[in-house]
């Protein structure tokens, strides 16, 4: 039986949150289609609302640090990532973005990645094909075929059947691409701590 991480990035800002609730919405089918494969699933949901703070001083700074730092070292280290974001001025959120920002280079490249976003109206319902999925194609990462969108008539549906089978789509499709992809190595080798090596200061004498 082979366990896979997920990290399951949440963008909203609202409390309550339907970004959120997609997000925990995919974070739970994403285990069942894992199960189904023989498999299990180790869960991470990262909300990005608490990291506002510390994601601008990453951008200042060039480096994560506190908690923004261990979110950064799971979406690195998992096997694959849920990234779920509400829809801002027609594209994906800047929190959203922001914590993309300040991810690693090559943290991303060949690993599945499901996207899914939540909006005000289904007029922004192609965000997915026209933002995220060119993103994350820039990054390198192996998105889903099926990307999963949720505007008020998904949650106004009462039973949601319609949004349940995008979820199942979805889900299933990011367990095909777990089953075929390399276990990512261990979090604590995925995690590159800056300050590990520094450079001793006989050197940096020398090269003054």
């Amino acid at each position: 039986m082979i366990a896979r991480r997920i990290a399951v990035i949440s963008a909203g800002v609202g409390t309550p949150s339907s970004t959120r609730l997609l997000a925990d919405r995919l974070a739970a089918a994403a285990g069942d289609a894992l199960r189904e494969r023989g498999g299990t699933a180790e869960i991470e949901i990262i909300e990005l609302r608490p990291l506002a703070r510390e994601l601008a001083d990453a951008i200042l700074t060039g480096f994560p640090a506190g908690a923004l730092r261990a979110a950064v070292g799971s979406v690195t280290a998992a096997d694959a990532v849920v990234a779920v974001t509400p829809v801002f001025a027609g594209s994906y959120s800047g929190l959203f973005k922001t914590f993309v920002d300040v991810l690693e280079p090559g943290a991303l490249d060949g690993k599945p990645v499901l996207l899914a976003a939540t909006a005000g109206t289904v007029r922004h319902s192609l965000v997915i094909e026209h933002a995220l999925r060119p993103l994350f194609s820039y990054l390198h990462a192996l998105t889903v075929p099926t990307g999963v969108f949720a505007g008020p008539e998904d949650w106004a549906a009462g039973d949601g059947t319609t949004l349940a089978d995008r979820i199942t789509r979805a889900t299933t499709e990011l367990a095909g691409l777990l089953a075929g992809a390399r276990p990512t190595p261990s979090r604590t080798a995925a995690v590159r701590d800056p300050f590990a090596e520094p450079t001793p200061f006989e050197q940096l004498l020398r090269q003054a």
